[in-house]
């Protein structure tokens, strides 16, 4: 009989949110693959799981391929995690799902976090329909994508890091306007977690003062947008 893949999401930051159920998983699971080895190893050993790693990241995903599919056949159990969030939301994930889909092998997806949930949520901007854009093209693209987002009238949700998050304000601006309305959201779950509400213009202004430190997750309102 075949095993089965769990895609199992770990904290982006405060490490009480990862849930009783995927400790469990973890405890359970014959092979884990990591986004890094390196990180893993140290929140397994905070919750106190022994099992040794194996590298799952975008580099080696294509080739990993094969070697993972052939442990699942064996009725091996693969638990697949990310350096913080969910596998498979601009992180690696989806190739190995869908890998596993058509060999037959059965997938299991566990609830928990990411971080463009409470980013949006907090972000006061409409969250009852919204689209995530992840990271935008750090070349070849990118132009492209934000002049079709322009006219988005959803709630538009971005990652970004911050040795580009200025560069990407600019650009917001310069596609949507700088009195469009906005909300930048960083260290999510952590001690410094900080939120800043307002016009690009203004959030722009903000981080050219302050530290640009963490990942960041950028909210923008949709074309049609009125403030209340």
């Amino acid at each position: 009989m075949n095993g089965k893949l769990f895609l199992v999401p770990t904290p982006i930051g405060n490490l009480e949110d990862i849930t009783y159920r995927a400790v469990r998983i973890l405890k359970e699971s014959d092979t884990v693959l990591a986004e890094d080895t390196r990180h893993a190893a140290r929140l397994l050993q905070h919750l106190g799981i022994d099992r040794k790693t194996h590298a799952h990241h975008q580099h080696n995903e294509h080739k990993a391929l094969k070697g993972v599919i052939h442990l699942l056949q064996e009725g091996q159990q693969v638990a697949l995690i990310s350096d913080a969030g969910t596998p498979g939301i601009s992180d690696p994930g989806f190739l190995l799902v869908r890998a596993c889909l058509r060999e037959g092998i059965a997938v299991e997806t566990l609830p928990g976090p990411t971080a463009f949930v409470p980013a949006l949520v907090n972000s006061g901007l409409p969250c009852d329909r919204f689209c995530f854009e992840g990271f935008l093209p750090v070349k070849k693209g990118r132009q492209t994508r934000l002049k079709e987002l322009a006219g988005e009238s959803r709630t538009m949700v971005f990652y970004e890091a911050p040795h580009r998050l200025l560069k990407t304000m600019d650009e917001l601006i310069g596609f949507f306007g700088p009195g469009r309305h906005a909300s930048v959201s960083r260290e999510l779950t952590k001690v410094y977690e900080e939120t800043v509400r307002g016009t690009l213009e203004e959030i722009k202004t903000y981080f050219e003062q302050n530290a640009l430190k963490g990942e960041f997750v950028i909210c923008v309102a949709g074309v049609k947008y009125e403030e209340k």
